[in-house]
This record gives structure tokens, C-alpha cells and sequence, in this order.
């Protein structure tokens, strides 16, 4: 294929660095005529790109001092100029309805002229709603099994539950610990895996300290030892205060270990998509009794069952992004937002 006829894509995206985050789906899935590039201000001021693909704005816009947040303001708005006057198609997936953490004034300001400048929506799950007008495609979050065929799984471990990820108040792992260890709970282990901020890995440690049916290995692992983790778990509990989309979810799923998550229409549609017994859902704030059945459920499933994902292979994402950046441009090219 020709230069001419290639797509060269900017990612708000740090570029891949061996452990797995999105970023891999976009790289590893992109066909042969689209080109990964990964941002930097510079690039996306000055550089050569054809679409913009935005995640996480409200990272871009974030700064330890006044002076770093006040520049990035800066640098976001000339890079809105520089793709309304270039024509250049601004492409957005919405991982969330809403930033996990609010943001001052002047970024919600900022986040809402991103919103306008967006040429096409991408939604992970159909569930996600979308301003009046805006043109959107549901593209399916990609599956890990690929990613994780060469890392050496464990055997189940009866009566383990495991929760992993990063771990902020948002994520309630300690609401998790208190519910485990309410009630006992013979022949079952807690397992916690994740990077927690230094309050919260206090305040962990302080519940684990002296316990012997709760661990916790508190720091960001390896896809060797995430695949470990996750391998031996009986059941795998993200007790979030809410969850739209969950990259931890499918990680779990990709490695046929079932899942407990607070109730949503999204994963409501995950449960019914991936077959029954994988997806259980929990309302409210999760419970002793949320957790029992959960894990006798899960006890049930056959070792050597797997859920159902098809339509998540990477190459399906690639071809999928691909033609959304497509159309995209000829929108823009168009004058259309």
C-alpha cells in the first residue's frame, strides 16, 4: 500500500513498555495501512499525523503545579486550532461516562470544547450514552488471550478470591477486606494485587498485618506474575463504587476466571454475552452474602469452561478503528463534526 493510502494515527497513549495496558490493543491491532504514532505535545503540535485519537483527555490536562496544568490548557487549545484549521478529524473513545476524578473549572471548560471538536465517538459497549448528534461506532473492548498465551498459568485454588488492579478509594478494596473477613470463612483465602497510593497501602497493610486468610502483594506486576495471580483465583471480585467499561474484567475473563462487579447495564450485556455463571453482579455496596454465593457459584464452573468472546480478537479491533479513522477523515474533509 502507499504512503499516500496509509493512515498515520496519534494516540494520546504513552507507547507500550512490555506490560499489558490498552495501548497494546492499538498497537499490536492496527493493520498494515495504519500507522501507531504515540503522543507528546510536540507531536501534537508540529508533527505530521492524519487522526488525532484521543483517551483519557483529562490526563492530558492534569500537572502536579499551576504552571504545568495552565500549559497543557495551552497546548490543548492550539492543538483544537491546529485540527480545525488542517481539517484534521479528531477521533474519541469513551472509556467512561465521566472522569473517574473532577477536575477544576477551567478543565471541565476545556473537556467540554474537546467534546465539540470530536469528529467520531468510539463506545466499548452499546450501554454508553452519546451527546444529541454525535456520530458514534461500538467497537468491542479486545480480548487478552493472545496476549496472554506464552505466560505459564497456575492451577485453581480452592476457595480463592482475588482482586487485582490499581487501587484507589474508587476501586473499595478495603470494603472488600472488612466483607471477607466479617463472617468465617474455612477453606478461603483473600488475595489482594495491585499499586495502591501510600494512604491506602497503609491502611491495607493495617488489616492484612497478623491474618492468615488475607495477602497482599501491594505493587504494580508483571503479565508473568499477573497471569499467576489470576490463574489460581476461584473467583476474581472488582468491588468498584461503579463500573462502565473494565479492562480488569476482561483480563479475568480472558484467563476463564469468573468475575463479581457491581451491577450496570454494561456489564449486564457482558453477562449475557460471555454465558452464564462468568459475570455475577452485586447492587448496591457489596455484601457478605454477595461474596458467599458468589464464590460457591463460582466453585461450580468446570476448570476447562471458557466464556464466550468472540468478535474481541485484536485484528477485529485494528480493522474496526481503522475504518472509523476512514470516515472519519472524510468527514472532517467534509467540514462535519
Amino acid at each position: 500500500m502507499s504512503p499516500a493510502e496509509s493512515i498515520t494515527v496519534l494516540h494520546s497513549l504513552a507507547p507500550p513498555d512490555g506490560t499489558t495496558r490498552y495501548v497494546d490493543q492499538m498497537t499490536d491491532g492496527a493493520p498494515d495501512d495504519v500507522h501507531v504514532a504515540y503522543f507528546s505535545w510536540r507531536r501534537a503540535l508540529t508533527g505530521r499525523y492524519d487522526v488525532l485519537h484521543l483517551h483519557w483527555p483529562e490526563f492530558l490536562l492534569r500537572g502536579r503545579t499551576r504552571r504545568q496544568r495552565l500549559r497543557r490548557r495551552l497546548a490543548m487549545r492550539g492543538t483544537l486550532l491546529r485540527a480545525r484549521l488542517t481539517r484534521t478529524p479528531i477521533v474519541r473513545t469513551a472509556h467512561n461516562i465521566a472522569p473517574h476524578e473532577d477536575g477544576s473549572h477551567a478543565e471541565m471548560q476545556l473537556l467540554r470544547a474537546v467534546d465539540r471538536a470530536t469528529t467520531s465517538w468510539i463506545r466499548l459497549n452499546d450501554a454508553t450514552p452519546l451527546a444529541d448528534g454525535a456520530h458514534g461506532t461500538t467497537i468491542l473492548h479486545g480480548h487478552y488471550r493472545d496476549r496472554f498465551a506464552a505466560h505459564p498459568r497456575r492451577e485453581r485454588v480452592d476457595g480463592r478470591v482475588l482482586y487485582f488492579g490499581i487501587i484507589r478509594p474508587r476501586k473499595n478494596v478495603e470494603q472488600l477486606i472488612d466483607v471477607f473477613t466479617r463472617r468465617d470463612r474455612p477453606g478461603s483465602h483473600l488475595r489482594i494485587v495491585g499499586s495502591p497510593t501510600p494512604e491506602l497501602a497503609e491502611r491495607i497493610t493495617a488489616r492484612v498485618d497478623g491474618r492468615d486468610d488475607v495477602s497482599a502483594r501491594l505493587a504494580f506486576v508483571d503479565d508473568d506474575e499477573l497471569v499467576a495471580e489470576v490463574s489460581a483465583a476461584t473467583l476474581v471480585v472488582l468491588p468498584y463504587a461503579e463500573m462502565h467499561n473494565s479492562g480488569a474484567a476482561l483480563v479475568a475473563l480472558s484467563l476463564d476466571r469468573p468475575v463479581l462487579v457491581p451491577r450496570s447495564d454494561a456489564n449486564t450485556a457482558l453477562a449475557a454475552e460471555v454465558g452464564p455463571g462468568w459475570v455475577r453482579q452485586f447492587d448496591g455496596a457489596l455484601d457478605e452474602d454477595d461474596l458467599t454465593t458468589a464464590l460457591a457459584a463460582a466453585a461450580e464452573i468446570d476448570p476447562a469452561a471458557r466464556p464466550r468472546l468472540e468478535g474481541r480478537d485484536w485484528d477485529e479491533v485494528g480493522r474496526r478503528h481503522r475504518d472509523v479513522y476512514r470516515e472519519a477523515m472524510a468527514r472532517a474533509r467534509g467540514g462535519r463534526r
